[in-house]
């Protein structure tokens, strides 16, 4: 497995959970401490922090400490990688789409011109 799909299956990964979709939606907005992005969640801290830890390995967020606030940040790059990966899949079954209606028109006969 090369290592460009090694990194775009832990973005996968990542973005499987809700609340890590969530903090990633969030960030989106700007940067946050992991106080405010944790705030909506019912979950102990801990838990939460764990899922800081799996967007942070995934490379779709990092983080900086400052005495004892730790502020989150969206990296961009990585989520574009996944945007990307998207759109080669949309073009490969547009393509698909495309060359089974003008299978389908040779058979049937339609056209578009009626």
């Amino acid at each position: 497995m090369d290592n460009n799909q090694a990194a775009l299956d832990t973005v996968f990964h990542a973005l499987a959970d809700p609340t890590r979709r969530a903090v990633i939606q969030r960030l989106g907005q700007g940067s946050a401490t992991v106080s405010e992005l944790a705030k909506p969640f019912d979950m102990a801290l801990p838990s939460f922090m764990k899922h800081i830890g799996v967007l942070e390995a995934s490379g779709l967020i990092g983080s900086r400490k400052t005495g004892r606030v730790r502020t989150c940040t969206l990296k961009k790059k990585r989520l574009a990688a996944a945007e990307r990966w998207f759109e080669k899949q949309r073009a490969l079954w547009a393509s698909r789409y495309d060359n089974l209606d003008t299978l389908l028109e040779s058979m049937t006969g339609d056209t578009d011109e009626n």
